[in-house]
Parts: C-alpha cells; sequence; structure tokens
C-alpha cells in the first residue's frame, strides 16, 4: 500500500501533507462558521433574537478560523511556487469573486450591529447569507478544479479563454463545500445553543444531512474511481463510518459526539481526495505529461528545509491558540442571554455628552 511514496521526494511530500492538513482544518472550521452565516436567513432563524444568538456562536472565532486558508494559500506559495502560479493565472475570475466574497462577509459582520434599524440590520445579515453562500460555493469549486484538473500546458500555463475553468466540476465542488458547511453549521448550533434553537438545528441536521452530503460523496467516489489507491480507499471507508456514526449520535441528541463525527468524516473525505490526487498537485486535462507533481512544482530542498523548521514550532502555537479560543468560549447559549439591541452611534454620543459633563 505504501509503495504509493517510495519513489517520490521526502519534503515536497511531507508539505503537500502539510496543506492538506491545512484544508481539512479550514473546511471544518471555517466549515460550520460559514454555515451558521447561510442559517441566519429567514429560513432557519425565526427573528431577530435568533439571528443574534447564532451570529455570538461563531463571533469569537470566525475570523481566527480564516486563519487556516491564508496558512495554505502562503505554505502553496513557499513550497510548490509553480503550482500557486498556475491556479492563480487559471482561475483569477473565481479567486477574485472569493476574495470579494470574504471581504463582504466580514464587513458585514463587523457593520450589522452599527445601528439599530430594522432596515439595516436586515441588509447586513442578508449580506452575511449570501457571503457566506458564495465563499463556501467558490472554495467548493477551486478545490474540485484542483483535484480533477486544469487545461494547463507545458509551462503550467491555462490553455483557452478566460472561462476554460468552467467545467461541471465547478458545481460538484461547489454544492460539496455548501452542503458540508451547512451540516458542520447545524451541528455546531445543536451544539453551542440551547433551547428552542437547539433542538430545532438537531432536528434539521438529522432530516437534511443525508441529502447535504452527497455532492461530496460524488466528488469523493469520483476521485476514487478515476485515480485513487489503496490509501485512498481505505480512507474512504474511514469517512464514509464517521459519517454512519455521526448520522447516529445525531439522531440520539449527542450534540457533541455528532459534532466530532461530521468533523472526521470530512477530514478523511478531505484527504481522501487528496491521496488521489497525489503525486499529482495540478493535473492537466489536455495531456498528462503536463501534470504538476510533487516533484516537478516544488521549491529548493533548501526552501522546504527552512519552512519545516518554522512550521515545527508555528504549527503547534496555532493549534494550542485555536483550541484555547474555544475552550474560553465553550459554554452554549441561549436566547434569554442575548441583550436588547443598542444603537451604537446614539450610545457614542451618549458617552460624548457624559464626558462634557464631568469637563
Amino acid at each position: 500500500m505504501f509503495e504509493l511514496f517510495a519513489d517520490q521526494p521526502l519534503l515536497p511530500t511531507l508539505w503537500f501533507a502539510v496543506i492538506g492538513f491545512f484544508w481539512v482544518g479550514y473546511i471544518i472550521l471555517d466549515g460550520f462558521d460559514l454555515g451558521v452565516g447561510m442559517l441566519m436567513s429567514r429560513i432557519f432563524a425565526k427573528n431577530e433574537k435568533e439571528r443574534r444568538l447564532l451570529l455570538n456562536t461563531i463571533g469569537p472565532v470566525w475570523d481566527g478560523n480564516e486563519v487556516w486558508v491564508v496558512t495554505a494559500g502562503a505554505a502553496t506559495f513557499a513550497a510548490f511556487p509553480l503550482w500557486y502560479a498556475s491556479l492563480f493565472s487559471a482561475l483569477y475570475i473565481p479567486l477574485t469573486l472569493a476574495l470579494l466574497a470574504l471581504i463582504f462577509r466580514a464587513v458585514a459582520i463587523e457593520y450589522r450591529g452599527k445601528k439599530d434599524s430594522e432596515r439595516w440590520i436586515a441588509g447586513w445579515t442578508l449580506a452575511i447569507s449570501l457571503g457566506s453562500f458564495f465563499i463556501a460555493f467558490l472554495v467548493g469549486a477551486l478545490l474540485a478544479l484542483t483535484s480533477t484538473g486544469l487545461p494547463i500546458n507545458a509551462n503550467g500555463d491555462r490553455v483557452g479563454g478566460a472561462f476554460a475553468w468552467l467545467t461541471p466540476a465547478v458545481f460538484m465542488g461547489g454544492l460539496a463545500m455548501v452542503g458540508v458547511s451547512l451540516v458542520m453549521g447545524l451541528a455546531f448550533i445543536a451544539l453551542k445553543t440551547d433551547g428552542e434553537v437547539r433542538h430545532r438545528a438537531g432536528a434539521a441536521l438529522v432530516k437534511f444531512s443525508p441529502l447535504l452530503v452527497l455532492p461530496v460523496v460524488v466528488w469523493v467516489i469520483y476521485m476514487q474511481v478515476t485515480t485513487g489507491n489503496g490509501i485512498s480507499y481505505a480512507l474512504t471507508v474511514l469517512a464514509v463510518l464517521a459519517l454512519a456514526a455521526a448520522w447516529f449520535f445525531a439522531s440520539r441528541r449527542s450534540e457533541g459526539k455528532a459534532f466530532s463525527g461530521f468533523a472526521v468524516f470530512v477530514g478523511f473525505g478531505v484527504l481522501a481526495i487528496f491521496l488521489a490526487l497525489y503525486p499529482n498537485v495540478l493535473p492537466s486535462t489536455l495531456d498528462e505529461a503536463y501534470n504538476l507533481t510533487i516533484a516537478n512544482a516544488s521549491s529548493s530542498e533548501y526552501t522546504l528545509q527552512v519552512m519545516s523548521w518554522v512550521g515545527l514550532f508555528g504549527i503547534p502555537i496555532l493549534l494550542v491558540y485555536q483550541s484555547w479560543t474555544y475552550w474560553v468560549f465553550r459554554k452554549r447559549l441561549r436566547v434569554e442571554s442575548i441583550p436588547d439591541a443598542h444603537d451604537a452611534t446614539e450610545l457614542a454620543t451618549r458617552v460624548t455628552r457624559a464626558s462634557a459633563h464631568n469637563a
């Protein structure tokens, strides 16, 4: 089974695994807060208090979760510059849209509570839901295109027009990431809240998760059938077992075990896709001879050695800091614990008047 790694260079393989690890972390962590963002729409949340409750569940962690995608991108740039360059030249339109969606959502989260106006809040709530949807869809589409291939030539340059990347894989990956985000979002809401919202999220998770995970199941099976190997098949089996266990625990309202089970399912599923792709990092749909691999797309041995020393200390610090953050904000939230809304502009005016009066 491990003959797959026998003829491959060690450090590029190590950094391919590290990048896969960062993507697993991003899809699990940012996946659930994107799901919560989508669920803030009227489809799930019944009133403004419930929408604020959902926003408070991800408030302390959502921006920290995005560190994982930034780190994955930076690691790809440093360890596999040719892979990074080919992706950005071939996919500059969807990558630009994804970047705009990330900015749009971040601004919406920050500005939503700045004014106590129904129209203002409804507008920014819609922005959070739409931004979360488009981020999830575009990230899934980009990962699917990376795994199924792009029309690149021997130099790693895209062949065809600006929309040569628009293939069925875009919709497969996009729907897969949206579905996974909604499942993780429902599991997280059931884990982090109490009362009516908790029970509603748990019931929706049991009812809709089999349908929502279908696109990612199709993606994993497609990769195994086309380029799978012994290790990726084994990971696929583990992912299926984790999914069955997660649904079992969700049906018995064991929220912690259900969330962990879905996270393990996502982790094994993403790793199965990465291992099916290995040793390629970006296949060419024109000719297999043009495939970018861990060997021909990687940085020099010296660069990878320096990166390995930095990662040896940096990655544990990242894990410890994020674990501490989740531990500090581990308690469940209830609608009753959400205070009445206030107008930030009016509050600032009051503070200014009070300061002037005291002077």
